[in-house]
C-alpha cells in the first residue's frame, strides 16, 4: 500500500513530472505524424485511413514490444514507396497480405538474432539509402506538382515559406502543422478550386477493427506478395534500426535491436489485420519527441493513442486539408532527407565509397525499389572489401643454397586463394627442402584449404621435402576437418 505521504512526496513529485513531459513529448510528434502519414498514404495510393489506422495500430503495439524507448513508428515514406508497386497491381487485400508476411519475416529475423547482419550495412550504403529515399520522395510530387493550377503551385509555394519560415517566430508548434492549419484556412475562406484530403479517400470514422486477408490462399499469391514482403521487410528493419542508433546518439543510451525487430514484426502484423499499411521507424518524428522531453514507451503509446483521438475527433476539418500543403510538407521531407554533406564527402572520400553510395542511390531510383539498391550497394561494398583484404596477402621468399622458405602474412580466403597458390614457384624446386612459415597467416575457408592442398601436392609431385610450421590451431582444425584422405 503506498502512503499518501510517499504519493505526494519525492516519488510524486518524480512521477506527475515525468507522466506530464511524456505525454506532452507525444502528443507534439503527433502532430508532426499526422500531415506525414496522409502524405505518404497519398504517394502509396491508399486511403488516408489505411495509413492512419495503420500508424495508429503500430504505435500501440510498439510501445509495449519495441527495443528503443521514446522511438516513434507510423505508415513510412519508405515503406509506402516499397508498397506502391503492388497497390497498384493487385490492390490493398494484397498489401495487406504482405505486410502480414513482412511481419513474420521481421520476426524472424528477431528471434534468430539477425538484426546484427544490419552492421554490415556500411556507411556509404546507408548514406545511398537515405539519399535515394530522398530523391523518391520528391520523385513522387512531381506529378501532383505539374498537375496542378495556378491556385495549387500557389499554395504550394505558401507551404514551403510556412514551414521553413515559421520557425523563426515560434518553435513549440510544428511548422507543418502551422502550414496545414493557414493553407486550409486560405483554401475555405477563399474557395479555392484545388484538391483536398476528402478527394483522396476516406478517413477513420471508427477506431479500427479487425480485417480478415480475402486473397486466395494458394500459392500464386504467395509468389505475388513474396518479394514486395521481403523488400517491407528489409526496408522497413534499416530504417527502424538507423532511427534506433539516431535515438540512442541523441539519449547516449543503447537499446536491443533484436527486441525492435521482433516488436516491429508484432506491429506490422497487427497493422495488417486491422486494416493497415505495414510501418517502420520515423526518424524525424523520433527526434522531435526526444527533443520535446520524451524518453520512455510512454510518449511512444501517447503518439499512437493521441493520433486516433484527434482524427476522429477533427475528422470534418482534416478532410478539408488540402493537396498542395500535403506536397510542401513531402517537399521538406525529401529535402530534409537528403545528404547535403554527402555531395562534398563524394570528392573526398575514397573512390570505392563513392562508388559504392553512387550505386545504392542508381539502382533505387531506376528500380523504385529501395531493397533492392540496398542489396547492390551491400554487394558492391563486400565485393571491394573482399578485393582489398585479398591484396593485403603478401608471401615473401628467402633462398638458401639447398633451401627455400615462403613466409606468409596475410588472410587466404576465397578471394585471395589463387594468389597464395601463384606465389609458390616450382622452377629450380628439384633437390632442395621447402619451409612454409604460415606463423602469421591464417585459412579461413573451404577455399583456402583447397588451395592449401593444392600447393602441398604440387611439391610432392616434385619430389620436394616439404616442411609446414606455424599452423594456428584454427586453421590446422579447418583443414583436419576438410582433409580429403
Amino acid at each position: 500500500m503506498i502512503s499518501a505521504k510517499g504519493l505526494s512526496g519525492g516519488e510524486g513529485r518524480k512521477l506527475f513530472p515525468y507522466i506530464s513531459r511524456e505525454l506532452l513529448a507525444g502528443m507534439v510528434a503527433t502532430f508532426a505524424l499526422i500531415p506525414e502519414v496522409i502524405a505518404f498514404s497519398f504517394v502509396a495510393g491508399i486511403d488516408p485511413e489505411v495509413g492512419l489506422y495503420a500508424s495508429f495500430v503500430i504505435g500501440i503495439v510498439i510501445a509495449f514490444f519495441g527495443g528503443r524507448p521514446a522511438m516513434i513508428s507510423a505508415a513510412a515514406g519508405s515503406v509506402a514507396l516499397v508498397a506502391a508497386p503492388l497497390i497498384h497491381s493487385h490492390g490493398l487485400p494484397y498489401l495487406l497480405a504482405a505486410g502480414l508476411l513482412a511481419g513474420l519475416i521481421q520476426i524472424v529475423f528477431g528471434l534468430f538474432r539477425l538484426s546484427v547482419l544490419m552492421r554490415f550495412v556500411a556507411s556509404p550504403v546507408r548514406t545511398g539509402f537515405v539519399n535515394a529515399l530522398a530523391i523518391l520522395i520528391f520523385s513522387a510530387q512531381l506529378p501532383q506538382i505539374f498537375a496542378a493550377n495556378m491556385q495549387g503551385l500557389l499554395l504550394i509555394i505558401a507551404g514551403l515559406g510556412i514551414i521553413y519560415g515559421a520557425p523563426r517566430i515560434i518553435r513549440a508548434i510544428p511548422s507543418p502543422l502551422i502550414a496545414i492549419v493557414i493553407l486550409t484556412l486560405v483554401t475555405n475562406f477563399w474557395h479555392l478550386p484545388v484538391r483536398t484530403v476528402a478527394d483522396l479517400g476516406r478517413l477513420p470514422l471508427t477506431l479500427p477493427h479487425f480485417t480478415p486477408l480475402t486473397i486466395p490462399f494458394a500459392w500464386e499469391s504467395l509468389q505475388i506478395i513474396f518479394l514486395p514482403a521481403l523488400a517491407i521487410a528489409m526496408v522497413g528493419l534499416l530504417e527502424s534500426i538507423m532511427t534506433a542508433f539516431v535515438a540512442d546518439d541523441l539519449t547516449d543510451s543503447n537499446s536491443n535491436k533484436n527486441r525492435e525487430s521482433l516488436g516491429l514484426g508484432m506491429a506490422n502484423i497487427a497493422a495488417s489485420l486491422f486494416g493497415g499499411i505495414a510501418g517502420c521507424g520515423m526518424i524525424g518524428q523520433t527526434v522531435g519527441n526526444i527533443r520535446y522531453g520524451g524518453r520512455g514507451r510512454l510518449s511512444t503509446f501517447a503518439a499512437g493513442a493521441f493520433l486516433m483521438i484527434l482524427i476522429l475527433g477533427l475528422r470534418p476539418w482534416v478532410s478539408q486539408i488540402p493537396v498542395a500543403a500535403l506536397v510542401a510538407i513531402m517537399l521538406m521531407v525529401s529535402v530534409s532527407t537528403f545528404n547535403w554533406q554527402s555531395i562534398k564527402d563524394v570528392r573526398r572520400l575514397p573512390k570505392l565509397s563513392a562508388i559504392i553510395m553512387l550505386t545504392t542511390v542508381l539502382v533505387t531510383v531506376f528500380t523504385h525499389n529501395l531493397a533492392a539498391g540496398v542489396l547492390a550497394g551491400v554487394l558492391l561494398s563486400s565485393l571491394f572489401f573482399s578485393f582489398k583484404i585479398a591484396a593485403l596477402i603478401k608471401i615473401h621468399i628467402i633462398e638458401e643454397a639447398d633451401s627455400r622458405i615462403y613466409q606468409v602474412k596475410g588472410q587466404v580466403f576465397y578471394a585471395s586463394a589463387d594468389m597464395f597458390i601463384d606465389a609458390f614457384e616450382m622452377k629450380g624446386i628439384e633437390g632442395r627442402s621447402v619451409t612454409i612459415d604460415l606463423t602469421h597467416a591464417h585459412l579461413w575457408d573451404v577455399t583456402a584449404v583447397e588451395a592449401f592442398h593444392k600447393v602441398q601436392t604440387r611439391f610432392r609431385h616434385h619430389n620436394v621435402d616439404l616442411a609446414i610450421v606455424g599452423l594456428n590451431q584454427a586453421s590446422a582444425v579447418l583443414i583436419d576437418k576438410l582433409d580429403p584422405e
